[in-house]
Formats: C-alpha cells, sequence, structure tokens
C-alpha cells in the first residue's frame, strides 16, 4: 500500500487532485487511517487511475469521466459524443484560421470589402418572380415597375427587416441570358398569380458571404474572388448563389456607394 504522497509522485497527481477525487467518489483510497486520517492506495488501483487520466487527457469532464468508470457499457456512447463535440470544435478553431489567413491576406491589398464570412441565412416566406432576362439592367425595369406593383395589388406586406434579395439559377455569374428569381420576403403567403409566385424557401446552414460595393457591372470580380476561396478552403457549392441588396438605385445617387452581399450556400468538401 502506499501513502497518498507516494501514490502521487508516482503517477505525477497532486494530493489535492486525488482528494478532490475522493470526494465526488471518483476514486477514493482503499485504507484510511483512523487515528491519523492518512490515506493509502494499493496497486490494483494504479489502472483505475490510469483510466481516469487518460480519459481527462482525451477532454472528457470529471462528471463524464465518473459515468464512464460506474457503467462500463456506456463508455463508447460517451467516447463517440465526445469525439463529435471534438470535431465540432476543430471545425470552428479551422474557421477561425481561415479568416485570421485571409484578413492579413486582405490587409496587404487594403481591400476591406474582400473580407469572407461565413453564416447561416434564415427560412424566409418569399413573394419571388422568375425570368430569364437579357442582363443585369433589366433589373431596374423588373423590380420596380412590374414585381413591387403586383406585390402591392395582391397586399403583400414587407417582413422587417427587409431581405430582397436574387437567386441566380445557372448557378454561376452570367453576364448575358441570366436566369434569376427576385425574391421579396414577406409576412404571409399569398395565392400565386400570373406574375408572382409564393413560397417558403428553407434556412441555409452555411453560406460564404462577401460584400461588394459598386455597380452591378463590376460583380462579377467579387465573384470571381468568392469562388476562389471556396475552393482554396475546402468547401463545395451546395445551391444557387444569390445577392442580397443592402444599398442600392433606392437610396444612394452614385452606383459607386452600391452595396450588395453575394451569399453562396457551400458544405465542407471532406
Amino acid at each position: 500500500m502506499f501513502p497518498i504522497g507516494i501514490f502521487s509522485k508516482i503517477n505525477k497527481v497532486t494530493t489535492k487532485t486525488l482528494r478532490y477525487y475522493e470526494d465526488i467518489g471518483l476514486l477514493k483510497p482503499e485504507y484510511v487511517d483512523e487515528s491519523t486520517k492518512y490515506r493509502y492506495y494499493t496497486t490494483e488501483q494504479l489502472p483505475k487511475l490510469h483510466k481516469i487520466i487518460t480519459l481527462k487527457q482525451m477532454g472528457l469532464s470529471l462528471n463524464e469521466i465518473k459515468e464512464a468508470i460506474d457503467n462500463p457499457e456506456k463508455v463508447e456512447e460517451i467516447i463517440k459524443s465526445k469525439e463529435i463535440e471534438v470535431l465540432n470544435a476543430i471545425k470552428k478553431e479551422e474557421y477561425k484560421l481561415l479568416k485570421l489567413r485571409s484578413y492579413l491576406s486582405n490587409l496587404k491589398g487594403e481591400d476591406n470589402m474582400k473580407n469572407i464570412i461565413i453564416k447561416s441565412l434564415p427560412e424566409v416566406k418569399v413573394a419571388s418572380m422568375r425570368k430569364v432576362i437579357k442582363s443585369h439592367d433589366e433589373l431596374f425595369h423588373l423590380c420596380p415597375n412590374i414585381m413591387a406593383k403586383e406585390m402591392e395589388r395582391l397586399g403583400c406586406v414587407c417582413a422587417s427587416p427587409s431581405y430582397c434579395f436574387n437567386i441566380y439559377h445557372d448557378g454561376e455569374y452570367k453576364e448575358t441570358n441570366i436566369d434569376v428569381e427576385i425574391c421579396e420576403s414577406i409576412v404571409s403567403l399569398k395565392e400565386d398569380s400570373e406574375i408572382l409566385a409564393f413560397k417558403i424557401i428553407n434556412e441555409v446552414e452555411k453560406a460564404v458571404c462577401i460584400l461588394h460595393k459598386g455597380p452591378y457591372s463590376s460583380l462579377g470580380e467579387s465573384y470571381s474572388y468568392a469562388f476562389k476561396w471556396i475552393k482554396e478552403n475546402k468547401y463545395k457549392l451546395i445551391g444557387n448563389p444569390r445577392e442580397s441588396y443592402i444599398d442600392g438605385i433606392w437610396n444612394k445617387e452614385d452606383e459607386k456607394d452600391w452595396l450588395t452581399e453575394i451569399q453562396i450556400p457551400v458544405e465542407a468538401n471532406l
């Protein structure tokens, strides 16, 4: 039998830790002298302590360790749960690393609009109008003159905060013959009309997003940057790109001040 001090030195575990393990019922000494209160451990307890140390090094909490030791049939379940937790933590740290590297790269070019973020896109009720248009210039006619008037006729109420965006069903940036779906978030769905369709667009768990400041004619540059970033950072496209309009002709006179967020649904390409 080893007194607590010797047992502590052998296993590189402090006596304070051993006493705490005793208090929570994780590892009790084999024998406690009633007169001196000295604690003693045996060689048979070494495997149990080593198991505790191993599980702790794997990131399990003391409560999880106690449950694993008290219920051997649950060990695999507990370990697998911890594995998922660690993998999720790794993904979060990898994303932070990517952001750090991307930001450092952008500092050299002094282009703050080229900051990529990954975020979720909410589920949204929309009024939508899908058309194949010859160029982006047609949007200036379709949105205020056709779509907005039809929404007003049907009594549509726009959601707040507003979320106006286009979905590009070609799956890539095009300058001509563009298959576009113009969407406006609304409070409640209406019956479809000859011009508008009403539907719910599902949440997107991850979307690569980049801000584009300036005219729509230069959007291709931001798309190229975003697609390059997606490839270099081991993501893959899982949905059609969107353009969310933040500032535009309706509130900014100079097109240099127009602000658009490109949103590209992705998932990790494992």
